[in-house]
């Protein structure tokens, strides 16, 4: 469900304040989607590993780039329809629909298997918000079937690295990024969750340590 946008002073001809409100609506999380796919592919441009780095690691760069041109232009088209665009973190987080990606650092064919998944909840909501466009302003439509080109081709970029040669893909069966991420390269990735736990696990390992320590000391003293 799309944020809920006061009724513009004024819109695109051809367009009621009403309609171009319900567009505005409906651009609003295409534009948080692709500002947050923007950091999400910048994030996995630092954070991969292994023998495939140089490759994915230069694959994304021109990805994030496009993607920010994306967002670029559905907020310039929210301005045109006379809304507001709010392109800040803080609006990104409170009115999006999904959560965090879930995978650190890691090997780059389990990010890739992971970023197959983040693709493709991206262009089924762009499918479906060009649908509900289309019943009310072709030029919105028409400028997310752009954004769709684009997406669609890099989706394809990602899955040429987890195809098989029977045309299978590694991570098919997962439904969850910590899942595509495991199936891609079986072993080698790395959740967000799994590395707070690590973590967690060895502060607590210090702070007993400590706590020994500081044990023995009294004890010491008191002897």
């Amino acid at each position: 469900m799309s944020p809920s946008r006061p009724t513009p002073r004024y819109t695109v001809p051809g367009l009621s304040v009403d309609e171009g409100r319900q567009v505005i609506e409906l651009l609003t999380l295409r534009l948080h989607a692709l500002n947050d796919l923007a950091l999400t592919l910048k994030h996995i441009h630092w954070n991969v590993v292994g023998p495939h780095f140089i490759a994915v690691h230069e694959m994304l760069d021109p990805q994030t780039a496009a993607v920010r041109d994306m967002a670029d232009a559905a907020a310039e088209r929210i301005s045109a329809l006379g809304g507001e665009p709010l392109g800040t973190p803080g609006a990104l987080v409170a009115e999006r629909t999904w959560d965090d990606y879930s995978v650190g650092r890691a090997d780059a064919i389990a990010h890739l298997g992971a970023l197959d998944l983040v693709y493709t909840g991206i262009i089924e909501d762009h499918r479906e918000a060009v649908e509900k466009a289309g019943e009310i302003d072709p030029v919105t439509e028409d400028l997310l079937i752009e954004h769709l080109r684009g997406l669609e081709q890099f989706q394809w970029f990602v899955r040429a690295h987890l195809e098989s040669n029977s045309g299978s893909l590694a991570n098919a069966d997962a439904d969850t990024e910590e899942g595509a991420a495991r199936a891609a390269s079986p072993g080698k990735a790395a959740t967000k969750r799994t590395q707070a736990k690590k973590t967690s696990s060895a502060e607590a390992k210090k702070t007993t340590k400590r706590a020994g320590k500081k044990t023995t000391a009294s004890k010491r003293t008191t002897r």
